[in-house]
């Protein structure tokens, strides 16, 4: 058992580490094909995201709600289910925690702020266990169903910023009332980086606890196991499937809230910048681990960091990074039928 445990620990580590040393080949292929150093690129990327303290506070800035976007996808997967809704979720958070922050604005600050983090969590949370319960109660393919949440969610903020929420000095670009300087989310003192990257690392830590050494984590592993085996047991799975779903979504949502109450100080279409997808990602390569979420989301926050110095010095599109992002991608889908490999050559070779 001990060996069997070894041999699962070393696969975890090893795959994705193989995967991004050849994702970043094939990427090298492509800066080659476009007239580009590789290596000169490369170095870049380190300076952008890890270089020097700004970098690492642009990083740290970016990797916050990569981290909460990526539980939303992590959490489900555990149950066996595909979840991307994490940009819808993130888009509703944002939207509920402008909606009240402008209602309560003018009471104490830490009222507002508290008031912002359950509507963010809460309105997130239903946004995705809603996509648990059709899966469960009704068979939609839970894929799919929050793909197409998130264009309703984008929809939903374009007409309200653009409508009823809309800030009239806001004239190039529609964005909702400023909540507020005094509700805004402050910085770390002596880091520089605002405090939802604490939020972002609590809720994994809290998570990675609750999924991983309590009685629910176990049953929701059961269920993402076998489904049937777990019903049989007499496990309420519809009831687990929607709390799990629930949990995911709050993570999501409270990276709206940070968006809102952190850098941009209103609900806006820059809302919508991809974090919720990118943290598929992250989900992904982090093997749906919440502790292991946390450097990934570093390491994905330092490259779409670097995204202006690659410009800048390489004369690239800023969306080269996406494309980095892409192939990672990829590659690690295709990883995943090297897992048990191991173990296979490991028995054959006891057996010899």
């Amino acid at each position: 058992m001990k060996a069997l445990a070894l041999v699962a620990a070393m696969e975890s580590l090893l795959i994705p580490l193989l995967a991004l040393l050849l994702s970043l080949a094939v990427f090298g292929l492509f800066l080659l094909a476009v007239d580009s150093d590789p290596f000169g690129v490369f170095y870049s990327m380190y300076r952008g995201g890890f270089g020097s303290p700004f970098s690492w506070r642009n990083t740290l800035e970016r990797a916050a709600p990569l981290m909460l976007t990526a539980l939303c996808t992590a959490l489900p997967a555990r149950l066996g289910l595909i979840m991307i809704g994490g940009e819808g979720a993130l888009v509703i958070g944002g939207i509920a925690a402008a909606s009240i922050g402008l209602c309560l604005n003018g009471n104490p600050p830490w009222l507002v702020m508290v008031a912002m983090v359950l509507a963010a969590a809460v309105s997130g949370g239903l946004w995705i266990a809603s996509t648990g319960w059709l899966k469960h109660y009704r068979g939609v393919n839970e894929t799919i169903t929050s793909l197409l949440f998130n264009y309703i969610a984008i929809a939903l903020l374009n007409h309200l910023i653009t409508g009823p929420m809309r800030d009239p000095q806001s004239l190039n670009k529609p964005a909702t009332i400023p909540i507020g300087s005094a509700n805004m989310i402050t910085d770390i003192p002596a880091l520089g980086v605002h405090w939802g990257l604490v939020f972002g690392l609590v809720l994994c830590l809290i998570y990675y606890l609750i999924f991983q050494h309590t009685t629910l984590g176990f049953a929701v592993r059961i269920i993402g196991g076998n489904i049937r085996t777990a019903k049989i047991v007499g496990l309420p799975v519809g009831r687990l499937t929607i709390m799990t779903c629930f949990f995911a979504g709050a993570a999501a949502g409270l990276a709206g809230m940070i968006e809102v109450a952190a850098i941009h100080g209103t609900a806006n279409g820059s809302l919508a910048a991809g974090y919720g997808y990118a943290g598929i990602l992250v989900a992904f390569l982090a093997r749906q681990n919440p502790l292991t979420v946390i450097p990934v989301a570093i390491l994905l926050g330092g490259i779409s960091a670097s995204a202006g110095l690659l410009q800048r010095s390489h004369h690239l599109p800023d969306a080269t990074v996406f494309i980095l992002q892409g192939i990672i991608f990829i590659v690690i889908l295709l990883s995943e039928t090297l897992y048990g490999r191991l173990k296979l050559l490991c028995d054959e070779r006891s057996r010899t």
